[in-house]
């Protein structure tokens, strides 16, 4: 079973950090800044999990995490 997909990114118009699901353009989540964004993630994943891509400012991949962690299909650290 395929997990969701995720991207946070930083809205140029609204300078707030919005969390979408892949092939939508409704933001699942709104956030004040990228710590606080951070800090929220897993919450606004939800129970069912999901892999999250995470963006800079310039919208270059920073890192990408999986919630939760066992729902990882690669075993590489990191």
């Amino acid at each position: 079973m395929a997990i969701d997909k995720y991207t946070l990114h930083k809205d140029a118009e609204t300078e707030k950090w919005r969390l979408e699901r892949e092939g939508s353009d409704r933001a699942k989540r709104v956030f004040e800044n990228k710590g606080d964004a951070l800090k929220g993630l897993r919450a606004a994943v939800g129970p069912a999990g999901g892999s999250v891509r995470i963006r800079k400012v310039d919208n270059t991949i920073q890192e990408e995490r999986t919630y939760p962690r066992s729902k990882d299909p690669n075993s590489t650290p990191g």
